[in-house]
């Protein structure tokens, strides 16, 4: 971290002053050479010249012009930022202007008006720094350089884009390489408005800028009501032993059998038959992602005749050889009797605790992508209590984030010096920082790791194919972090 001292500014175009504090773009249009190194505050202006700023700027970026001007509408200005100028391009031929405004947010037609009145196109590379504070100062009428009511001393320390995506689009600027994703930028400019209003909208163009490399932080993550009933799934199971010889046991029993159910659906089974069994509980039938016959049971003891009751439902939905194949379930806080322990052996009827449900759950909704129901079918068929089946289950799910977050800070230290590493520099990286003696990764799953993390899906990594595997190179877009 260095200190830095300024002492003036360059007037940009509001609207372009906050495409660059966003990092859709890198660039700023100026009206003469700007040396390497040169470095000022940026002061936000009306847009120059003849065209109205409908047609200048592109239609996607349209509603955050529109906000940025109107935010001029005051007898003071907010500077929220520096840059430093890290190279300057001179443009002066009409077919590069194409290429050049898919890259920013200028039409093309505004870069035609431009040329038609200099002979080049000044296109000054900036490197752009937040301020720890907005500084305000009074409107300055007219110039291209504003003189700074007091000197800012400031550090290098908050940078809008990181040094590898920067010296990536800085190459992609220079050589006029099309965008890699234009339809998410369309996409991502289509949430402004929604994500003042609407958490996941803004959690949606959060990420959708990190994978384009516009940003690295996520926002602060908030509390999710939505998922606050999770934490209930065992309470609400203890609840029903503790007021099982009350008159108020019903409310408590079916307040735990909904939540099993919802618990179900939120991991990804679909439900087609719910209803209360003759076992005093909840008998529940799944279609998919396979067959699943269980049984919800609240209270203190899971009695044999559960294990009939499931029978009966499963001859309803099922013939006598798919149900025996099927997985059967039996979910409940209490302790399943003698009998009950003896069928589950000869029909293969597993058992779980409402806590062990919870902790799966807990999974689902820390990784969304992280229970595979598919992979999850073995552990529920061993035909006894399997909760300790179920968390060797979670515990291999977290070690495999684990990894992946792994890798991922492997890929973050690699590019910290601007380069984009290989495949093989990866597995040497993770290898020496992170691989215990019997954990070392080889160049295979190295490759299929870094492939599925840089996935338009995933968008933990950025990935520039090469001629095969071994040439590909990969740089970082965003953290994986771990949950406690």
């Amino acid at each position: 971290m260095s200190l830095v001292n300024i002492d003036r500014a360059i007037r940009l175009p509001a609207p372009d002053l906050e495409a660059l504090i966003q990092g859709r773009m890198m660039a700023a249009i100026v009206w003469r050479t700007f040396n390497s190194g040169e470095q000022y505050a940026l002061y936000p202006g009306n847009v120059s010249g003849n065209l109205p700023y409908e047609r200048y700027y592109r239609s996607h970026f349209l509603p955050v012009a529109q906000k940025a001007l109107a935010q001029l509408n005051s007898d003071k200005v907010s500077i929220k930022a520096w840059a430093r100028c890290e190279l300057c391009q001179m443009v002066n031929e009409p077919e590069t202007l194409e290429a050049l405004s898919r890259l920013t947010v200028w039409k093309t037609e505004a870069l035609q008006q431009i040329l038609q009145q200099r002979p080049f196109i000044f296109v000054a590379h900036l490197r752009v720094y937040l301020l720890p504070q907005p500084l305000e100062m009074p409107v300055h009428p007219s110039g291209n350089f504003v003189s700074l009511p007091t000197s800012l001393t400031v550090t290098d320390s908050t940078p809008v884009l990181s040094e590898s995506m920067f010296a990536k689009r800085r190459q992609q600027l220079e050589k006029l390489e099309p965008p890699e994703h234009p339809e998410l930028e369309e996409l991502q400019s289509a949430l402004v408005h929604l994500s003042t209003t609407n958490p996941k909208a803004k959690q949606l163009d959060a990420e959708i800028k990190i994978f384009l490399g516009w940003s690295e932080n996520l926002p602060a993550a908030k509390p999710d009501l939505d998922l606050g009933w999770i934490k209930k799934i065992a309470a609400l199971g203890n609840r029903s032993i503790e007021l099982e010889e009350k008159k108020s046991n019903y409310q408590a029993g079916t307040d735990f059998e909904n939540i099993t159910r919802q618990s179900l659906e939120f991991l990804g089974f679909k439900i087609e038959n719910a209803y209360k069994g003759g076992a005093g509980g909840l008998d529940l039938f799944c279609s998919q992602p396979y067959p699943l016959v269980g049984e919800c049971k609240a209270g203190r003891l899971i009695p044999s005749r559960t294990a009939e009751e499931l029978i009966k439902l499963g001859g309803m939905h099922l013939s006598r050889d798919k149900f025996l194949e099927s997985t059967k379930l039996v979910i409940g806080p209490g302790n399943p009797s003698v009998d009950m322990l003896k069928a589950a052996q000869e029909w293969k009827v597993s058992i779980i605790n409402a806590m062990t449900l919870q902790k799966l759950v807990e999974l689902k909704a820390k990784y969304p992508g992280a229970v595979n129901l598919l992979e999850l079918k073995p552990y529920l068929e061993m035909g006894r209590q399997i909760d300790e089946r179920i968390n060797d289950y979670i515990q291999k799910v977290e070690r495999e984030i684990r990894l992946r977050s792994q890798i991922i800070q492997a890929v973050k230290q690699l590019c910290s010096d601007s380069d984009f590493p290989t495949v093989v520099e990866i597995k040497v990286q993770y290898n020496a920082r992170f691989a215990a003696t019997d954990s070392k990764l080889t160049n295979e799953s190295v490759k299929d790791l870094t492939i599925e993390l840089s996935s338009p899906l995933t968008g933990y990594l950025g990935r520039i194919k090469g001629e095969n595997w071994q040439s590909d190179r990969f740089y970082f877009l965003r953290d994986l972090p771990l949950e406690d």
